[in-house]
């Protein structure tokens, strides 16, 4: 009777409270910025809380949601990304959260990506090994052996020790999963972290979940700060769920490492990131609003000091960016768009001669300096995988693995 009692009620909270969709009357919208009308944004912060001190943001996500097309995408945010916070000038973004917590961290999210943020989910670091044992643990592929250890751990000592494979995780060892750092940096931990988020999809949304669900949403309301009802929070995770087999987008702020004054940044590329995130989130950019881009781009790489300097490769603790999932589809789907229209191209020019042939009653081949041949296709320098070779029609054009 007590369990049914609580389904009820949690049955009632999930139809009576708003949909994503349905955007918080009480906060303000910045006309400046972009804003989603079929899709939710959702700020994610993973945050290291002390018991003598409010903590940094750790981790950083924003997701986009897309509850009716049931797709998803996750931006991550490195740690280290050199940002403006008001009132305090160029700082790491996870600084934000030590100035003013979750807060400042919406308002500088926002005004570095140019869009309104519709809700927040905070998770301390300390609570997310609770959610992990709540739901009964993860299953995840290690990618390689991990091993650290830092006996000066503020927990009373850190080992992270994994071997490659199928590992069976619980609260406390998913913990040191997403915290370690190897030569890859903070980017390599990154790219862990979202695999991470996968894989805590699957198991959210299983179907062995059902008989946890209130011991698991009690346990994930009481170790988050979040303007998400219950209903939000359920439809989110099934969002994801979905978003997975309609091909889950995860990437992250593209950029470089720089060093200035001495310390380590992620330095953005604000023109790419923001027409990323205008076409992800489906709007187009208003003169007005481009005009005010251009604006904070020039007010960003003005403010970078000529003393600026190259990271050097032995510095690890940023990493160096690789392609991501979704932008490695991108290029293979851009390859095979450049291959499929210089394959119509050559059929037309087949066809054309052929109708030519025809036409002048020869069946002797056209002229070599009268034949059309497709005109040259230009790629992008930065696309390290471009193929610039035009296939030739028995090689399987148009297909990708």
């Amino acid at each position: 009777m007590v369990l049914i009692f609580i389904l009820a009620a949690v049955a009632g909270a999930y139809y009576a409270s708003n949909s994503l969709l349905e955007k918080p009357v009480e906060i303000q919208k910045d006309d400046e910025l972009l804003t989603a009308k079929d899709k939710a944004t959702i700020m994610i912060m993973g945050v290291d809380a002390r018991d003598d001190d409010v903590g940094r943001s750790d981790t950083l996500m924003i997701a986009s949601i897309d509850p009716k097309a049931q797709q998803a995408s996750l931006l991550s945010v490195p740690r280290d990304t050199r940002v403006k916070i008001k009132g305090h000038g160029f700082d790491k973004i996870n600084a934000a959260y030590a100035y003013g917590k979750e807060k400042l961290s919406q308002d500088t999210v926002e005004d570095f990506l140019g869009v309104n943020i519709d809700h927040h989910i905070i998770i301390n670091t300390k609570s997310f090994k609770n959610i992990i044992d709540a739901i009964g643990g993860i299953d995840i592929n290690v990618p390689k052996r991990m091993h650290y250890e830092d006996p000066w751990d503020d927990d009373g000592g850190l080992i992270i020790d994994f071997q490659p494979g199928m590992q069976h995780m619980d609260g406390a060892k998913a913990v040191t999963y997403v915290r370690y750092r190897d030569e890859e940096g903070d980017l390599g931990r990154i790219r862990r972290q979202q695999d991470f988020v996968r894989a805590c999809t699957e198991k959210l949304v299983s179907p062995a979940i059902i008989p946890k669900l209130p011991a698991v949403i009690a346990e994930v309301m009481d170790s988050i700060e979040t303007d998400l009802s219950v209903r939000q929070l359920l439809e989110f995770a099934g969002t994801l769920k979905e978003s997975q087999k309609n091909g889950l987008k995860t990437d992250m702020v593209p950029g470089r490492p720089l060093y200035i004054e001495g310390i380590s940044y992620w330095i953005p590329d604000l023109t790419k990131l923001r027409m990323t995130i205008a076409d992800t989130l489906g709007i187009s950019i208003s003169g007005r609003r481009r005009t005010k881009m251009e604006a904070d781009i020039r007010e960003y790489e003005n403010s970078i000091p000529a003393s600026a300097s190259e990271v050097p490769a032995s510095d690890t603790s940023i990493g160096r960016a690789k392609p991501s999932d979704s932008s490695r589809n991108r290029r293979k789907e851009d390859k095979a768009n450049r291959e499929k229209r210089i394959n119509e191209e050559r059929n037309i020019n087949r066809e054309e001669r052929i109708r030519d042939n025809e036409d002048q009653g020869s069946v002797e081949e056209t002229p070599r300096s009268s034949r059309r041949e497709p005109s040259p296709i230009t790629t992008d320098s930065s696309d390290d995988t471009a193929d610039t070779s035009v296939p030739t029609p028995s090689a399987g054009i148009g297909k990708t693995r």
